[in-house]
């Protein structure tokens, strides 16, 4: 609203702050008013600071901040660094009002107060004079509010022409305003919390009250960090007595033993001064179980600045923690992935067989529901894995993939379920297992038929349980993960050759899924040729048209043994020497293989068996019967020792009858 006789403009809040161009602060001297903020710098130098800032913005502008009283009644005068001091001393303690120059009324209204004019202004009786000798004409103030909507104080400006101000100068009244805003209720906080440690300090037993009641695990400890007292919640976790706290033995009982040492060191260095600090910790609860605490630890001092007493409170952060764990694994594997990148974004194809397993994709996919894909090397095991997360309730969340086949047999359970400090040699530090990485997720197991049989049974205490144990803990960990597990082995001759776990193959086979082979996909072989065409050509830069005739009939004749890769390596390396705008390939690196006679696979097979039966009892006749060690048979033949018993087992050898001694 305008009064055209006195020129006062008062603003609502809105017009004030949404001025029709932009101007912003110095960054440098915000930060500088922030750092001041932040290191507790008494308030009239912060606040002095500010209208620095504001001056420096515009020649011949100068700025006044003042105090509300508690009562709400009296200015006090804070901050100016350029009015004359007669000024201040005239305004200091001034009532507010609607009627009370500007900042008295930006106090009262709530609102911003421009006067354009304090000569004709008759709300400047009092300050006329002052402000005329100072040479200033124009006062524009706006009210500093705190976020729960009380008047602290106003910003005023002050200019030497008779003006109304620009939506620029609105803007840096109001950016003042908040800054000043902050500061000043930060240091009210920081008064009311010292009063409040006042009166605690008057009172032990009103102490033990108000601390019984906060929800949150409290410890007092004397100036040298020995417990003295602990709240109902602290005791209530850890399930001890208050004179079991006060022990000496009292922090070695409850912390992790991982984490003892680390926090003496920290503890004695900080309790030797007098500045809060905080850690990071796990406590034992009276289930058995540790969980993660932010531990913030505030002294309280005497009138010399001596620490009487510190407050230890706790704040349970356990989830933080784990999420934390998780995200670091997810971020992990997802680089794994990111560098083994499957060779296909899609799966290209529309053959009857293909259709068939997309068709039970779509049917398993929104259950939770454990899933056996079974193919040969190279048909896309892994692929179809990706598309069922992909289409299932846990698709935003982790796709974990192990590689059963490639992580040695001594280190796969550490693998899939993580392992505690020096739980074997190398294990320097807790680390979590890729089925707690993929909480909440899926994991997917690639070729699962090669577990050995110690860690198939921890398999199935997860598949039946959903609950494991960490390589060296003795702590039970519940997840919730979907397993898909791949092979190109016949499971079921595995199992009934005694190599996998009956049990378990059950419990993977919930929903199998059989890829077909290419050789039964004739009819997908020109897309893929040209998916794959495309995808390497446009890798390698250059420009290929069309595909040869005779090139797409030697594939569709060809048995590709190695299925898909095997098409994707021989595309990429036709790619790589093509010259021209046609795709070709050398018809002698597909030469047809004629199909063997089934009833020779038998005879090869048993040849193989005794072949490798042969080797075996050689090595363990040479090292006497070992089996482990560096001059064991395992050594000998460069296999792990695991597998070596296993197919001692299998092949029925006695290793006792090779032993010469």
């Amino acid at each position: 609203m305008t009064d055209a006789k006195s020129s006062i403009v008062v603003l609502d809040q809105v017009s004030a702050t949404s001025p029709a161009r932009t101007q912003t602060l110095s960054s440098e001297g915000v930060l500088d008013a922030l750092k001041m903020i932040l290191t507790d710098a008494p308030l009239n130098d912060v606040l002095h600071s500010v209208a620095l800032l504001i001056e420096a913005h515009s020649e011949g502008l100068l700025c006044t901040i003042y105090l509300l009283d508690e009562d709400g009644l009296r200015l006090r005068f804070a901050a100016g660094p350029k009015l004359p001091d007669a000024y201040r001393v005239a305004t200091d303690g001034v009532y507010i009002g609607p009627e009370v120059g500007s900042c008295g009324a930006a106090a009262y209204l709530r609102k911003p107060v421009y006067v354009a004019d304090v000569l004709t202004h008759p709300h400047f009786a009092n300050f006329r004079d002052l402000l005329v000798q100072a040479g200033l004409r124009a006062v524009w103030s706006s009210p500093i509010i705190s976020n729960d909507g009380k008047v602290l104080g106003t910003f005023g400006m002050y200019n030497r022409e008779v003006r109304l101000p620009s939506p620029a100068e609105m803007q840096l009244i109001d950016y003042a305003g908040r800054i000043a805003g902050i500061a000043i209720e930060r240091d009210r906080s920081k008064s009311a919390l010292t009063l409040a440690f006042q009166k605690i300090k008057k009172s032990e037993t009103e102490l033990r009250e108000i601390v019984d009641v906060i929800p949150q695990t409290i410890i007092v400890l004397n100036p040298d960090g020995k417990a003295i007292y602990a709240n109902r919640v602290a005791l209530e976790y850890t399930g001890l007595s208050l004179d079991v706290v006060r022990a000496d033995d009292f922090r070695a009982r409850i912390l992790h033993p991982d984490d003892v040492q680390r926090l003496r060191e920290e503890r004695h260095k900080a309790l030797s001064g007098a500045i809060p600090f905080e850690n990071e910790q796990r406590a034992l609860g009276k289930d058995g179980k540790y969980r993660w605490f932010l531990i913030q630890y505030n002294p309280l001092l005497d009138e010399g600045g001596k620490v009487i007493r510190w407050y230890a409170t706790g704040t349970d952060i356990d989830d933080r923690k784990r999420a934390e764990d998780r995200m670091r694994n997810e971020t992990v594997a997802l680089r794994e992935e990111i560098v083994r990148s499957a060779m296909f974004e899609e799966i290209v194809g529309s053959s009857e067989a293909l259709r068939r397993v997309l068709e039970q994709v779509s049917r398993v996919a929104p259950t939770d529901s454990t899933v056996l894909i079974q193919g040969e090397t190279g048909t896309g095991k892994e692929l179809i894995a990706r598309a069922i997360h992909n289409r299932s309730k846990r698709a935003n969340r982790a796709f974990i993939r192990v590689n059963c086949a490639a992580i040695p047999p001594s280190l796969i359970a550490s693998e899939l379920f993580g392992h505690e400090k020096g739980s074997f040699t190398g294990a320097l530090q807790r680390r979590l297992g890729r089925f707690e990485s993929a909480d909440g997720g899926t994991i997917f197991l690639d070729e699962v038929g090669e577990l050995p049989p110690e860690t198939q049974v921890a398999l199935l205490r997860v598949l039946q349980e959903r609950e494991f144990e960490r390589v060296g803990g003795n702590q039970t960990i519940s997840i919730d993960v979907r397993v898909l597990a791949a092979t190109n082995r016949d499971l079921g001759a595995a199992v009934a050759d005694g190599a996998f776990r009956r049990d378990l193959f059950y419990r993977l086979n919930v929903f199998p899924i059989q890829l077909p082979v290419l050789r039964d996909r004739i009819d997908d072989i020109p897309l893929l040729v040209e998916y794959l065409v495309d995808r390497y050509a446009k890798k390698a830069g250059k420009r290929i048209r069309s595909i040869s005739k005779d090139t797409l009939s030697l594939f569709r004749s060809y048995d590709w043994p190695g299925n898909i890769r095997e098409l994707q390596n021989v595309v990429e390396r036709a790619v790589i020497l093509c010259d021209g705008e046609t795709f070709c390939v050398d018809p002698s690196w597909l030469t047809p293989v004629a199909p063997r006679p089934a009833a020779s696979a038998v005879p090869l097979v048993e040849d193989l068996a005794e072949r490798e039966k042969v080797m075996i009892e050689n090595a363990l006749r040479e090292s006497g019967g070992l089996i482990s060690g560096p001059t064991g048979a395992a050594a000998k033949l460069r296999l792990p020792r695991q597998t070596l018993e296993s197919k001692i087992r299998k092949l029925g050898i006695d290793r006792h009858r090779l032993n010469p001694s």
